[in-house]
């Protein structure tokens, strides 16, 4: 039996004549593309590329199965709205539909706020969550209309990019923290120079990451060459481990939401870092719950003094 799956694939390597761009357009890899067109010819006996060396060529086989194909999925989809029942709010009205992606700390912070306040049901918003990393929630605005609504952040002006149609509205800076553990004996008045900072042991980004090149040059620039004792990308490890005992770590205040005890917040003037958070759409995206959505979200981060101040 065909795959479905296999045969959207199939329409975007088609129309890019590319492994590697149906590749990005779909959250997959080159290589599971590639075995996905192998799986399909396979399934259908049926040769679909004439595959050179830098390059693939649909066959007439391929061209002619897309056309099959397209017409075949568009009856899928129609097939599943028919039959799918719909959200319906407290007076029995179908929710609209959100497709939200979000990355993990803002998520922690704003959905347990958004979801229980008392009114969320009168609003009218069937919210689906898709939690990831800034990269993946962007490559879902690219996958024709995969998500509504992408809430992504981004350190400094490195790594992190999007397609320059995509609407932008900044909402706020999210400052990073320096911590340490309690058992160093710094109150949390204390502030340290950054000839103290450089002979602390530090937990790091790994090396490679659009954070770590932020860090990097920031400590660079100030003569901080740290000794570091493990690298972790994901805050809630590295604020467990400064709170064992084992470094000091850069911390972003919405991270800092769950924090263990055993670790104290110290002023270090020198370290002044911010993540900037935004939040990104489809200019073709007309979901009317995206403002909705968006003046709720604003009034929230503005209780942890991140969103902009209205005029």
């Amino acid at each position: 039996m065909v795959n479905p799956v296999h045969l959207r694939t199939l329409i975007e390597v088609v129309q890019h004549k590319s492994f590697a761009v149906a590749a990005t357009r779909l959250g997959y890899t080159p290589s599971a593309v590639s075995q996905q067109m192998t799986a399909l010819e396979r399934t259908t006996g049926t040769t679909l590329f004439t595959r050179g060396a830098k390059s693939i060529e649909p066959t007439p086989a391929a061209m002619t199965m897309v056309r099959h194909a397209q017409r075949v999925l568009t009856d899928i989809d129609a097939l599943l709205a028919a039959t799918s029942t719909p959200d319906l709010d407290p007076s029995g009205k179908p929710l609209q539909e959100l497709r939200l992606g979000i990355f993990p700390s803002l998520a922690i912070y704003a959905l347990p706020r958004l979801l229980g306040s008392p009114d969320w049901d009168q609003l009218g918003i069937a919210l689906r969550v898709h939690v990831g990393e800034p990269h993946q929630t962007v490559a879902g605005l690219r996958q024709d209309g995969e998500l509504d609504l992408a809430l992504i952040f981004q350190v400094g002006q490195a790594g992190l990019a999007w397609p320059a149609q995509l609407e932008r509205q900044w909402l706020g800076d999210d400052q990073f923290r320096v911590v340490v553990p309690a058992s160093w004996k710094l109150s949390s008045s204390s502030t340290v120079s950054a000839e103290q900072l450089a002979n602390m042991p530090w937990i790091m980004h790994h090396p490679g990451t659009s954070d770590a090149t932020v860090i990097s040059r920031l400590f660079s620039a100030f003569n901080i060459h740290p000794r570091v004792v493990a690298y972790s990308d994901d805050f809630n490890a590295s604020l467990h481990m400064a709170a064992a005992g084992l470094g000091a770590a850069l911390v972003p205040e919405l991270a800092m939401l769950q924090a263990p005890e055993g670790i104290r917040v110290i002023d270090a003037p020198e370290i002044r870092l911010a993540r900037s958070i935004f939040a990104l759409q489809s200019p073709d995206n007309h979901n009317p719950k995206v403002r909705v959505f968006m003046d709720r979200l604003t009034t929230v981060l503005g209780e942890l003094s991140i969103a902009p101040k209205r005029r």
